[in-house]
């Protein structure tokens, strides 16, 4: 079959698949006219590349995997140092995710710190929040302090449409 019937068939562009071929993960012959021509189980290569790309291999990670694949899932053959790849991409995934976890605490200590300075001082544009007024009158997000002798925990519902940090 031609790039575009393997596209058709698998849903995917036929620039990706020739980026698959200039990878390594794709092996077309060259018919007589030097158009690409595929076999038919390509479907399922392509498969398990997309499957693959979408647990967050990369594509050389896929080139060392691919060989000990099968089925479109695909299912794993313990090949020598797979398990290796398999769980170092992971260690790098756990890095990246406590990276985005320590930056979104910086992040949401910034915002913290910058709403109750807004609170405390009023924003340039405007007044100073009064203690005593209506939560219509503070400034956006601001929420007056809790009555006099009221426990810590009484708190005023959080204004629709705010997120609740987590």
């Amino acid at each position: 079959m031609l790039i575009g019937e393997l596209s058709r068939r698998t849903g995917v562009h036929a620039h990706l698949l020739r980026y698959y071929e200039s990878q390594g993960l794709l092996r077309p012959t060259r018919g007589p006219s030097g158009y690409r021509e595929y076999t038919d189980d390509v479907v399922l290569t392509v498969t398990q590349i997309r499957n693959l790309l979408a647990a967050g291999l990369s594509t050389q990670e896929i080139a060392y995997t691919l060989p000990c694949a099968t089925g479109p899932s695909p299912e794993l053959e313990p090949c020598a140092e797979v398990l290796d790849v398999l769980r170092a991409r992971l260690r790098g995934i756990d890095a990246r995710v406590d990276a985005l976890l320590d930056t979104r605490r910086s992040l949401g200590d910034y915002i913290e710190a910058t709403e109750r300075r807004r609170c405390a001082t009023g924003a340039p544009d405007e007044p100073v929040p009064d203690p005593g007024a209506p939560v219509e009158a503070q400034a956006p997000g601001c929420e007056p302090p809790a009555p006099a002798g009221a426990p810590e925990a009484v708190r005023r519902p959080a204004p629709p449409g705010s997120r609740i940090p987590s």
